[in-house]
């Protein structure tokens, strides 16, 4: 009897298979690209007789263009025309022609529609020339003559003609009915609490500001390489207002420069390009300066309130959430800012209040988790200031009232390890020699505070499609219409692609942000890797499940017969499993078969009777020291931990650096960021680098983050929540209950800066 060879069952590894993909720490797979400036962004794709369009802005907050004398401009040489509501060429007059996929309820903004203004910065011009120096140049000779109007940019004002939204189509969802009655229980509460807050505007300000280069071919088709989240969204909006065919416009964005919600809708630089080059019939750019950055969406200003109740053994008897939040004077824009309390924590009586208030404003724009990162930490806040009243533990009161299940629907969590999140956060924190009394801790003159917070997000899951191509040399090119704004999509796509045909990661490649691919939802809400990731699945099950179909059909085969259940996938393998030296490569099934190439395509749908059942979320407790100066009222945030549960982690490197990210943006609410209006002029003064705070390096230190182990089999096929929103929603809640264990100082606008904290 002759011996089996020696060859090592994959299955035998404790770290899973040889060639498993998922789970692993892999480095972007762009990343040289990146670095090494090969990766292209929308303003540096060209074209030979590429124009250049500058786009000029309102000076007024509200009003009518009496007149607008483009002659100077237009006599340049050069220049070679001036758009204006005057002269652009007919569009659509209904308003489901200019709707996008992130279009809130309303009628969207129309640039150059006519001389009517409503907010300040809004584009009034286009000048096209040759060159982007000479248009912005013939941009200043334009003399407007304006009639201004009286108008509204103070939310403290406009808050007494606010009003309540209705369900909007497009997703927001309502608060849920009061239960019980929590204003009589609040009254009745053995310790009670009320606090007031502000949130400031805050702006995206990725690196890349919006750009959109439109190359006009001779047929009259399109190639749009515009800075989106969405190329299909694009695609449609473009379609829709220009009346083109689809087959008349391709939408290229292979890399984004950071984006934050502000590329979900198309912004006007797209219609100017666009209607530049159908007019001119030439390829035209439009870029946006760093101030027009001001110019669209951005992070609602909202005022809250928060009233919690509690008899005197910590636990919850009433809270009240109320919001008023800004939006235009022609759209709904609505956030879910109050539901998250309802769903937090126990509490019988409990009323959820939100309202819209009209102001001469462009429509704000879902910014890094839009509701989420204004509503959670006004109730953290609130929560901290109750602890300290009844004297508890903040912790220990989280706890005391901590729910398995969420009591706005009385519907089970599909996953929730929070708990595991404060254990092992507070573990690494060293939460246990936190000395409770404000101002208790301190070295020389600077008062050290500890504080902490909980945050939520949902986990959510759309329609999305992929294909995959696999060749006879056994590489793999998967593909989908999707993005990548920063989150490592390209990463984890293959990684997703390469664990499921056990190939090594130099031997797939992912393609994404071409229109010309399978259909994929807008990136944004922390649900890609959730949407996409499980169309990547499915299609590469497809093509795994024909493999071994083709391997167990080829007569003088050592896999005749395995069941597709028996084999296993790795280093470009098939194996039978058990028996190791039972084996053919991927290249020998596809030849064995006559194939050079194995494609297919698939949908993935969200399992709705599942997930419907279930509260999906992703949950996380953020603890946070501060450093602040007793004379001068400077915040030092020295250290954060932040203890995420979010399902399977695809990626724990580039999920690592996600959550690092949000925090430092997190740190940037509590602490900096504050877009600031001028009331008399509705203008925003700090529209640059210079005057808009954002933390740098020297603003951070330690960043601790710890992914705890969470098993989800209904969120999706792949067990994977986002992370992108998550690392964000408590950190300015942990930083201000910080801030208020060090000094004493209970403070509830944010940001917390110099001034409120010596004002205080």
């Amino acid at each position: 009897m002759i011996a089996k060879p020696s060859i090592p069952d994959p299955l035998d590894n404790p770290k899973g298979p040889s060639g498993a993909q998922i789970g692993k720490p892999v480095s972007r797979v762009d990343g040289r690209l990146k670095v090494t400036g090969g990766a292209k962004y929308a303003a540096e794709f060209n074209t030979p007789g590429l124009a250049h369009g500058y786009i000029l802005s309102s000076a007024i907050a509200r009003g009518r263009i009496l007149s607008m004398d483009t002659s100077k401009a237009l006599a340049l040489p050069g220049v070679f025309q001036v758009f204006t509501h005057e002269n652009r060429p007919s569009r659509p007059w209904f308003d489901r022609k200019w709707k996008d996929d992130d279009a809130p309820k309303g009628s969207p903004f129309r640039p150059l529609h006519d001389a009517t203004l409503h907010h300040s910065l809004q584009p009034i011009a286009l000048v096209v020339a040759e060159s982007f120096e000479l248009a912005r140049y013939a941009a200043r000779l334009i003399h407007v003559v304006y009639e201004a109007d009286e108008h509204q940019t103070d939310l403290h004002a406009a808050q007494a003609q606010a009003f309540t939204p209705g369900k909007d189509k497009g997703g927001f969802q309502p608060p849920p009915k009061p239960r019980g009655e929590a204003d009589r229980a609040l009254a009745e509460a053995e310790v009670s609490i009320d606090l007031h807050f502000t949130q400031a505007v805050e702006h995206h300000n990725p690196m890349e500001m919006h750009a959109s280069t439109v190359i006009h071919h001779d047929d009259g088709t399109l190639t749009v390489h515009d800075k989106t989240q969405g190329p299909l969204n694009t695609q449609t909006y473009v379609c829709n207002v220009f009346n083109l065919p689809k087959d008349a416009v391709r939408v290229i964005s292979p890399f984004v420069g950071g984006a934050f919600g502000s590329g979900l809708r198309p912004q006007h630089q797209l219609f100017m390009a666009v209607l530049a080059a159908t007019a001119l019939k030439r390829s035209v750019r439009v870029e946006l300066s760093r101030p027009q950055m001001f110019s669209f969406g951005h992070r609602p200003e909202t005022l809250q309130r928060v009233a919690l109740g509690a008899r005197k053994d910590g636990t919850l008897t009433a809270m009240i959430h109320e919001a008023v939040q800004e939006t235009s004077q022609s759209e709904n824009y609505v956030e879910v800012v109050v539901n998250w309390s309802g769903q937090q924590y126990k509490c019988d009586n409990v009323r959820l209040d939100y309202k819209l208030a009209r102001m001469d404003t462009h429509t704000p724009l879902d910014q890094r988790a839009p509701g989420a990162a204004t509503g959670v930490p006004a109730l953290e806040i609130a929560m901290d200031e109750l602890a300290a009243k009844l004297g508890m533990d903040p912790l220990e009161f989280r706890l005391k009232n901590y729910t398995e299940v969420d009591p706005n629907t009385d519907k089970p969590f599909s996953s929730k390890e929070l708990r595991a999140c404060f254990t092992q956060g507070a573990e690494r924190f060293g939460w246990h020699r936190r000395n409770p009394a404000p101002r208790s801790m301190r070295e020389g003159r600077q008062l050290i505070g500890w504080g902490m917070a909980s945050g939520v997000w949902d986990a959510m899951q759309g329609q999305a499609a992929a294909s995959a191509r696999l060749g006879v040399d056994g590489t793999l090119v998967v593909g989908s219409a999707t993005a990548d704004i920063g989150p490592g999509t390209y990463t984890a796509m293959t990684q997703i692609a390469a664990d499921i045909l056990g190939l090594p990661i130099d031997r797939v490649s992912f393609q994404l942000g071409d229109s010309n691919l399978p259909m994929a939802p807008l990136q944004g809400g922390s649900w890609t890797v959730s949407s996409v990731g499980s169309a990547v699945k499915a299609v590469c099950d497809r093509l795994r499940d024909k493999l071994a179909g083709l391997a167990a059909g080829l007569d003088d085969g050592p896999l005749k017969g395995v069941k597709a259940d028996d084999l296993v996938f790795a280093d470009g393998f098939l194996i039978a499993r058990g028996d190791p030296s039972r084996r053919m490569s991927i290249t020998e099934v596809m030849r064995g078969s006559d194939l050079l190439v194995l494609e297919d395509e698939a949908r993935s749908i969200p399992s709705y009777k599942s997930q419907m059942r279930h509260t999906l979320g992703t949950h996380s407790a953020i603890f946070a020291e501060v450093r602040v100066d007793e004379d001068l009222g400077t915040v030092q945030v020295t250290r954060v931990v932040s203890a995420v549960a979010a399902g399977r982690i695809i990626n724990p490197k580039t999920a690592r650096s996600q959550i690092l990210g949000a925090v430092v943006w997190g740190i940037g609410m509590a602490l900096e960021e504050e877009s600031m209006t001028d009331q008399r002029l509705g203008r925003f003064m700090n529209h640059d680098f210079a005057e808009y705070h954002i933390p740098v390096n020297a603003d951070i230190q330690d960043i601790d983050v710890i992914f705890v182990e969470e098993h989800d089999d209904i969120v999706n096929p792949l067990g994977a929540k986002g992370v992108g929103e998550i690392g964000i929603v408590g950190v300015p809640a942990a930083i201000a209950n910080a801030i208020y264990h060090a000094t004493g100082k209970r403070l509830c606008d944010l940001p917390i800066t110099v001034d409120r904290i010596l004002g205080a």
